[in-house]
C-alpha cells in the first residue's frame, strides 16, 4: 500500500514524540511504501520571535516577507527536516531530506499579494518519489516549493501533503496532529466523514481555524482520488500501526 504520513509541528518540537513517530513510521516503511511530509510551525515562529521578528498571520497562513522566507527555507527545510531525517535514522530508515522545490517535486504559485511568498500548490511530479521508495528510501518532504522560474514559496504543511500524496498516487493520507479527531457539533468525535458531511461541519462553522484548513485539505485530497484520509492523534503510542491496521481511532474521511 502506498501512504503518505503528514506529522505537524507540535509532534515534532518534542525530542521524544519524534523520535517515537520514527520508529512506528519506519516499522510501517518495512511492508509499504511510505512518504512523510512535515511542517514545523511551532519552530518557525519561535525562530523568528529570537530574531525580534513577530510572525503574522492572515485566515491562519503567515505572511511571508522576503526575511521570512529566508527563515523559512533555514527552519523546514534545514533544522526541522534534518531533526527528522537523523532521528529515522536512529530507527533504522534510510530517510533523505526533501522540499517541495527538490526535481519539482511540488509546484507552486503566490497564493494572494497581501500573503507574499505563500504559495498554492499546483503540480505535482511524484516521479522522485518513485525511484526513492522503490529503492528501500524514506522521502522526508519539507513544505517549502517553488517553481522552475526561480520562486521559492512557503506551503501550507495539509496543502502540501495532499500534492505530493496526489503525485505519488496514495492510497490512504493520514494527517498525525495534537487533536484526537474532527468534532462534531456535540463535541464528540466523528469516527468517520463523508465529504458531504465534512463540507456541512465547514458551513456550519463547526470546524473552523485549523480545523477547517484540515478538512478542506481532506477534501480536496478525496477529489484526486485518494481513497481515504485518517485524521487522528499523533501523541497517542502505536497510532501508526492502529491505523494501519484499521482501529477506529480518529476521525476517517472518504468521498462517499
Amino acid at each position: 500500500m502506498k501512504i503518505l504520513i503528514k506529522l505537524g509541528g507540535t509532534l515534532l518540537d518534542a525530542a521524544d514524540s519524534r523520535e517515537r513517530l520514527a520508529r512506528e513510521i519506519t516499522e510501517l516503511a518495512q511492508r509499504d511504501e511510505v512518504v512523510v511530509v512535515h511542517g514545523g510551525g511551532k519552530q518557525m515562529t519561535r525562530f523568528l520571535a529570537e530574531r525580534g521578528v513577530e510572525s503574522q498571520f492572515i485566515n491562519g497562513l503567515r505572511v511571508t516577507t522576503p526575511d521570512v522566507i529566508d527563515a523559512v527555507v533555514k527552519v523546514f527545510a534545514g533544522s526541522v527536516n534534518a531533526q527528522l531525517v537523523t532521528a529515522f535514522r536512529v530507527a533504522g530508515a534510510l530517510p533523505v531530506g526533501l522540499s517541495g522545490l527538490s526535481a519539482g517535486l511540488v509546484d507552486a504559485v503566490q497564493l494572494s499579494p497581501e500573503l507574499g511568498q505563500v504559495g498554492k500548490p499546483v503540480s505535482s511530479d511524484g516521479r522522485l518519489l518513485d525511484v526513492l521508495v522503490a529503492n528501500h528510501y524514506l522521502p522526508v518532504v519539507a513544505c517549502v516549493a517553488g517553481d522552475a522560474k526561480g520562486a521559492i514559496y512557503n506551503v501550507n504543511g495539509d496543502q502540501m501533503a495532499v500534492a505530493c500524496a496526489s503525485g505519488f498516487r496514495a492510497e490512504r493520507l493520514m494527517f498525525l496532529t495534537d487533536v484526537d479527531g474532527v468534532l462534531d457539533q456535540s463535541k464528540a468525535i466523528c469516527p468517520q466523514l463523508t465529504a458531504a458531511r465534512a463540507t456541512q461541519l465547514i458551513h456550519d462553522k463547526v470546524a473552523t481555524g485549523g480545523m477547517q484548513a484540515k478538512l478542506e485539505a481532506a477534501l480536496s485530497a478525496l477529489s484526486q482520488g485518494i481513497g481515504e484520509v485518517l485524521i487522528a492523534p499523533g501523541a497517542r503510542p502505536g497510532i501508526v500501526a492502529a491505523l494501519r491496521a484499521g482501529e477506529p481511532v480518529g476521525t476517517k474521511m472518504v468521498l462517499q
